[in-house]
């Protein structure tokens, strides 16, 4: 079945703001969380429970003026925030989040747009987005934002071999790309966190990794250096830089979810799907979770530590569950 063009671009418009409804409400839950692990209230002043604080911060990044440094590279300085928030929300596009639905005689699709190499098409986007703080930290024309932004790359592209690696087991398990064609086959056979749990501990570290959250946190160190590639950038622009980021944590999480989790699948009971997108923001939020619980109790590692975490143990451990996957399949067929 095939949906019409007509109902996809709203419906794209309405998932591209629910992600950032969803971000800006991360932030809140994310302090709401560290404070109470924390033994601390967390935001409690900007409405109930401090429900508003995402709002409060919207307006002051929208009012704040936003100042360049005199020998930035225009357009360049202009683009790089924009570059990176564009290919987060891209990336969120081709996830799968619902089986499909039929209203009054039209057919709806589980996602924004299906493709056949879609877990290709992050990857792709994921690369992408790197040039975005590349290109921010060299055109804010600044030492500290050049080498932030330099540190930034460094651990992005190391850790992608680790993110991609990890997941070929999953593809030769699930025999397609295609990340509905995944969640179909773990429906049909078992999630595949259980075969694949190696797999999964690797692209967890190295969605922690790609996201620069703690205690992968070495691009930005905002407690040892002056901020990283976006030392340059304040108000809104500085804030799709952030935006970006989180937007980055929810796609891998919602990812992480897709291809070890079921999906939008609730397990056994093939009744519940029609609640797949319910299903679907309740793992992705657990995952979430798991991020922030990260932040609030692991120390940040040295970068040579980093460094040889990633390719010492996450690169060979990926490689050994990759080539035991395939080995066990053909051994299977």
């Amino acid at each position: 079945m095939h949906e019409a063009w007509w109902i996809t671009i709203p419906k794209a418009f309405l998932v591209i703001n629910v992600v950032m409804v969803f971000f800006a409400f991360t932030t809140w839950l994310e302090r709401k969380l560290l404070g109470r692990m924390q033994l601390r209230f967390g935001p409690n002043r900007a409405g109930p429970k401090g429900l508003l604080v995402p709002i409060a911060d919207l307006l002051k990044l929208i009012r704040k003026e936003a100042f360049a440094p005199s020998g930035a590279k225009q357009p360049l300085y202009i683009i790089a925030p924009v570059v990176s928030m564009a290919t987060a929300l891209w990336a969120f596009s081709v996830l799968p989040f619902g089986n499909g639905w039929t209203l009054w005689g039209h057919y709806i699709s589980g996602s924004v747009v299906n493709v056949p190499i879609s877990l290709i098409l992050i990857f792709a986007l994921g690369s992408l987005g790197i040039y975005g703080f590349i290109i921010g930290g060299w055109a804010s024309d600044s030492k500290y934002s050049l080498l932030g932004s330099m540190r930034t790359c460094a651990q992005l592209v190391s850790y992608e071999v680790s993110l991609a690696l990890s997941v070929l087991g999953v593809v030769i398990m699930g025999q397609s790309l295609n990340l509905q064609a995944i969640v179909d086959k773990q429906q049909h056979t078992v999630w595949f966190f259980i075969p694949q749990f190696v797999g999964l501990l690797v692209f967890m570290f190295g969605a922690i990794a790609e996201t620069s959250r703690p205690p992968f946190d070495l691009p930005e160190a905002d407690t040892e250096l002056v901020a990283g590639y976006h030392t340059e950038y304040s108000g809104m622009r500085w804030g799709l830089f952030q935006a970006a980021e989180y937007v980055n944590m929810i796609t891998l999480s919602g990812l992480m979810v897709t291809l070890f989790f079921g999906g939008y699948h609730f397990p056994w009971v093939h009744s519940l799907d029609a609640f797949g997108p319910i299903w679907f923001v309740l793992k992705l939020f657990t995952f979430i979770s798991l991020f922030i619980w990260l932040r609030a109790t692991q120390p940040r590692l040295r970068y040579d530590q980093l460094m040889r975490f990633g390719w010492k143990v996450l690169l060979p451990v990926a490689t050994v569950n990759a080539l035991v996957t395939a080995f066990l399949v053909v051994l299977v067929k």
